[in-house]
């Protein structure tokens, strides 16, 4: 399919890469292709970015037909590089399936992903660091209320320069122990990346908020006693000599981090198991003085530290206010093979 470009005649002015905030700039660009029952995907196109008007009874706004992406390019001297973006074009078609949206095809939209890239290659900043934040998504366009999937479709991808997701970088982060909402269900979208589930965050992350807490961990919406994910990121506990993180289980994103990291730690010889666990056995294994670290996963922060848990008002303090050995291990090999600092073994990076 041929990808039709219009290139802005308005460029905007780049920010200065060492105050880059996230997720507040966006680059000069947009990619949109549209979807239509008995036509399929068409009309594929690079355009300013700009606003896009519809109908007010587009059955997005009603019915919440909506999955979306993140990924980031990254800057490596004179190249552009991608971490996994198979993965991530992978996972957007498992989303898709779960809320009756059509597939799209994955190699088409790396392939657009790569032209808009490098239309907008100025943008992706160079600062340690920073990076090109990437947000594909899909949404349903149909005007009409009532409840069955829409006919019709746009997938659009949008980029915009960013820092560090938290502001506390790698430093380690509070999190706040979910006893009472519940994000996902088994059978559910909790397995996808669904506009929805955020939406379904939004109330406990606030609340959390309030207490002075980053952020949230979810505990299973049947008995709310095994852990499965934080707000943005899956989670891994050091045990002893063994890591361990939630088992997915139908309701838990299958991080593309998350994946990443359990691949270098088994190729580094450690234990880790994919399980579950509840949080009393988080408690216990403080207790006897075995839990020795704390992280999340994710493409925004990509290794975040925990600092401390807060559960049943039970505060749990791990560390010394500072990321542990194997998190920072886990960070610097991880960064260092999407900057092209260190060897790629698995093949990971993607040259725009």
């Amino acid at each position: 399919m041929e990808i039709k470009v219009e290139l802005t005649k308005n460029p905007k002015a780049k920010p200065a890469s060492e105050n880059l905030a996230f997720g507040n700039i966006f680059s000069d660009h947009m990619f949109i292709m549209d979807y239509e029952e008995g036509k399929g995907w068409h009309n594929a196109r690079i355009v300013p970015y700009g606003s896009i008007s519809y109908e007010p009874a587009v059955m997005v706004f009603h019915y919440g037909q909506a999955v979306f992406e993140g990924l980031k390019a990254y800057k490596t001297g004179n190249e552009i590089v991608l971490f996994r973006p198979d993965e991530n074009f992978k996972r957007l078609n498992n989303s898709c399936d779960a809320l009756c949206i059509p597939r799209i095809d994955e190699a088409f939209a790396l392939e657009a992903l790569r032209k808009l890239i490098n239309i907008d290659r100025d943008w992706v900043p160079d600062a340690p660091g920073t990076s090109l934040y990437i947000r594909p998504f899909i949404i349903a366009t149909e005007p009409h209320i009532g409840v069955h999937p829409s006919s019709t479709y746009h997938f659009i991808i949008i980029t915009g320069p960013v820092g560090a997701y938290y502001k506390e970088g790698l430093n380690p982060v509070k999190i706040y122990v979910e006893s009472h909402y519940v994000r996902a269900v088994k059978g559910g979208l909790g397995e996808s990346k669904a506009s929805a589930n955020y939406a379904a965050s939004l109330k406990a992350q606030q609340m959390a908020a309030k207490k002075g807490y980053t952020q949230v961990l979810w505990l299973d919406g049947v008995e709310r006693k095994y852990v499965e994910e934080v707000g943005t990121m899956n989670v891994f506990f050091v045990i002893g000599d063994e890591v361990v993180t939630p088992a997915l289980n139908g309701s838990i994103l299958p991080g593309i981090t998350r994946k990443s990291c359990i691949e270098l730690l088994r190729s580094w010889g450690v234990k880790v198991s994919e399980r579950r666990i509840s949080i009393q056995e988080i408690y216990d294994a403080a207790d006897k003085g075995l839990l020795k670290e704390a992280f999340g996963t994710g493409t925004a922060a990509v290794i975040s530290p925990i600092g401390e848990l807060c559960w049943n008002d039970k505060k749990l303090t791990l560390g010394d206010g500072k990321i542990g050995e194997l998190s920072q291990k886990l960070y610097d090999n991880i960064t260092g093979i999407q900057y092209k600092k260190l060897p790629d073994p698995f093949n990971w990076v993607v040259k725009v």
